[in-house]
Formats: C-alpha cells, structure tokens, sequence
C-alpha cells in the first residue's frame, strides 16, 4: 500500500518487490526490472512502462489507465481482472502470459507478441498497422488466436456498466470531481453519477457532454477505480 505516486524509478531493481495496492500513478518505470514482483491491486494508471521487465509478476486486479508500455515485457505475467485501458502496447511482450476476464483496449502493432496468451479478455482493441495508420476494430477470438494466443472474447462485461471520472482543472483519473456511469439495460442507457447521498443517481450529464454542454473532461476508469474512489469520496456530485 505503498504511495510511489509520480516517482521517478527509471531502470530501478525492483525484482520480487510487494507492491500490493501500491500507488504508481504517474511513476516512471521505464526500463525497471520487475521480474516476479506482486503488484495486485495496483493502481498505475498513467504511469510509464516503457521497456520494463514484469516477466512472471502478479497483476491481478491492478489498474493500468492509460499506461505507456511499449516494448515492455510481461512474459508469464498474471493479468487476472486487471483494466487495461487505453494502453500503449506496441511492441509488448505477453508471452504465455494468463488474461482472466481482463479488460482490454489497447494500442498494439505487428510487433506485439501474444504467442501462448490464454485466458478471457472484454472490450475492444485498437490495432496499429504496418503502415503505421490507426485502425479501430473490436476484438475477436480469431485475431488473437491466428497470432498464436488461446483466448476466448468474452464481449463487454456482463452489467454493460461504463464508469467515467470527471476531470478538470486539477483533477484527475485518480482525483476526480465527480464520477458518471452509463448502464445498457435492453438497449436503453440509464445515465447515472455518484451523489453526496453516497449513492447512484439519475443524471444528464452525459447526454449533455455528447451534445457539447460540458466543459469537463470525462476519462473512462475501471470497475476496480471506481470500488476506491466510492469508498472515500462520498462529497462528490
């Protein structure tokens, strides 16, 4: 439970580390070694992975917003209901690495090696091109496993449930000022935020936003984000 927050850990040894629900948000761990290390429950979101070794490490469960993980390696890792969202995987290595109702959506090219993934994988996956151009396309069981992974696709999560963290000013994914949600119920969407009643409520806001209403940002978050920031935050409207 540490709070490494924006530390700057660039090519450090941090084999076999206990990171258990540690907080890395924003911290550089470009090149660092951090093979076998345990980081479940992590949050790291918008933290830079570039390059680094998370050979045989435990993921389970951990936040990865926005994470910078190119060329990075997670051979043998343990990526069991952790959120990878909006992740920079060009070039990554997930070898024989294990994904178990693990949300994915993220940036890969030729260059990223999925041989002998198994397990579950949500939501879609944004694939870069040989030529370089950004294509988006939702991900499926033969796109993964004609590059020599064995996963099955398992669609969206069962509640259709998208959480979004309202950002601006100073605010962030890990500080938001509010929290929204969107809910798929027989093709209806129920649009709710989180109240000072500590409770989800009915609102607008995000009909509004998609009309331009609204000048805050809104940044989607795991399920896992939101359990914490519900937790403590109960002021938020």
């Amino acid at each position: 439970m540490a709070l490494l927050t924006q530390t700057t850990l660039r090519s450090s040894r941090l084999v076999g580390t206990n990171l258990y629900r540690a907080h890395l948000e924003e911290a550089v761990l470009d090149e660092a070694d951090v093979l076998g290390a345990s980081l479940v429950k992590a949050e790291l979101d918008k933290a830079s992975l570039r390059g680094a070794t998370l050979d045989e490490g435990d993921l389970g469960s951990a936040g990865l917003g926005a994470v910078g993980a190119r060329a990075a390696r997670f051979r043998a890792a343990k990526l069991d209901g952790a959120s990878l969202i909006d992740v920079r995987l060009e070039g990554a290595d997930l070898t024989n690495a294990s994904v178990r109702e693990t949300s994915l959506k993220a940036v890969i090219d030729e260059h990223t090696v999925v041989q002998g993934l198994t397990g579950t994988l949500f939501d879609p996956v944004v694939g870069r091109q040989a030529y370089g151009a950004r294509a988006t396309a939702r991900n499926s069981s033969s796109g993964w496993n004609s590059r020599g992974a064995n996963v099955r696709v398992l669609g969206r999560r069962p509640d259709n449930i998208t959480h979004y963290a309202k950002c601006s000013g100073g605010s962030s994914r890990t500080d938001p000022q509010g929290l929204v949600r969107r809910r798929i119920e027989n093709g209806v969407a129920h649009d709710e935020a989180f109240t000072r009643n500590m409770r989800w409520e009915p609102t607008e806001y995000l009909r509004l936003h998609e009309l331009g209403h609204n000048e805050v940002d809104l940044a989607e978050i795991s399920e896992a984000k939101v359990a914490v920031l519900t937790g403590i935050t109960g002021h938020m409207a």
